[in-house]
């Protein structure tokens, strides 16, 4: 995978913020208390961030008609917007890559759904991806994560995200970071980067682990996981399943094993024999603690030492 061509400059005070909602609408009157919140971080670190009610725009499920939800991308460059910040995931942004979209190099914030634009965004060529909070999450992140996510988009150092090695070694290449359903939706489409030499990052949310299976085993099949240099694996919230009840008179301890595999046999035994490194335990995914990465720039994953460095 090369470098993309274009990178946005880091920001500073004064910059401007545009608002994205992109993918589901906000139907809980608590999201506008969260998204207060997560305007209130940005506002905190000197940005100027534009304020417009799109938590009260809707279409089904969806926030807005695919038109509306398209011109917030395009709004950005229109306001001179260099962060452009979506308000939450759920379903819909993929809907918006059917037409023909410039995601230019522009700072773009965002995880989940969001993934298919951070993605697009690349597959142009662009840089300033940055897989991280939303702006409905945002306040919620501790302290570490908050810092990190600010530090990156003002060009200062950040500190290295710690992991678990689940197979030695060392890979360096530019980062990937990803929600697997999204991604996955992604292949066989222009809007996919290139995956070569690449260091993916995979988290995900609700999926039960016979459905991570599938999806990693559409990787396979394509023979997009073997284009790989390392695999990070993040948090997979939700994603395994209760063992089974014990039968009455049945003490837990003598409960029949269940006829079903683990999360972490299934992440395992689908990567295992790939041949790279594999860093897990990563703390990137739907649950506070969800450190920004910025997609394209160059990393080193270290499964040895249990660290993912970025190395700019």
């Amino acid at each position: 995978m090369n470098l993309p061509a274009h990178q946005p400059r880091p920001l500073r005070e004064g910059d401007r913020v545009a608002l994205a909602a992109a993918s589901s609408a906000l139907p809980d009157p608590a999201d506008l208390g969260r998204l207060e919140a997560g305007i209130a971080v940005l506002e905190s670190w000197g940005l100027v961030v534009e304020r417009r009610p799109l938590h009260q725009r809707s279409w089904g499920y969806l926030a807005g008609r695919d038109a509306e939800r398209r011109a917030d991308l395009t709004r950005a460059g229109e306001v001179g917007a260099e962060l452009l910040a979506c308000l939450r995931g759920g379903w819909g942004a993929a809907r918006l890559l059917e037409h023909p979209l410039a995601l230019p190099a522009r700072w773009l914030l965002g995880f989940s759904d969001v993934t298919s634009l951070l993605w697009a965004q690349l597959a142009q060529g662009n840089a300033g991806g940055v897989h991280g909070p939303l702006l409905t999450t945002l306040a919620a992140e501790p302290p570490w994560s908050r810092e990190r996510l600010r530090a990156l988009l003002f060009g200062e150092p950040v500190a290295d995200l710690v992991g678990l090695g689940w197979r030695g070694g060392v890979a360096e290449g530019p980062v990937l970071a990803a929600n697997l359903t999204v991604a996955t939706h992604l292949l066989g489409t222009p809007h996919l980067p290139d995956l070569r030499g690449a260091i993916l990052i995979l988290e995900d949310v609700g999926e039960a682990p016979y459905r991570i299976d599938r999806m990693l085993t559409h990787w396979r099949l394509c023979g997009a996981l073997q284009q790989l240099a390392g695999i990070g694996l993040g948090q997979f919230s939700g994603c395994d399943e209760p063992g089974p009840a014990p039968e009455p008179g049945e003490s837990a301890a003598e409960a029949r094993p269940p006829r079903r595999f683990s999360l972490e046999q299934v992440l395992r035994e689908r990567t295992g024999d790939l041949g790279i490194p594999i860093l897990a335990g990563l703390p990137v995914g739907h649950e506070p603690g969800n450190g920004a990465l910025p997609l394209g720039w160059r990393a080193r994953l270290d499964a040895d030492a249990g660290v993912l460095r970025l190395l700019g």
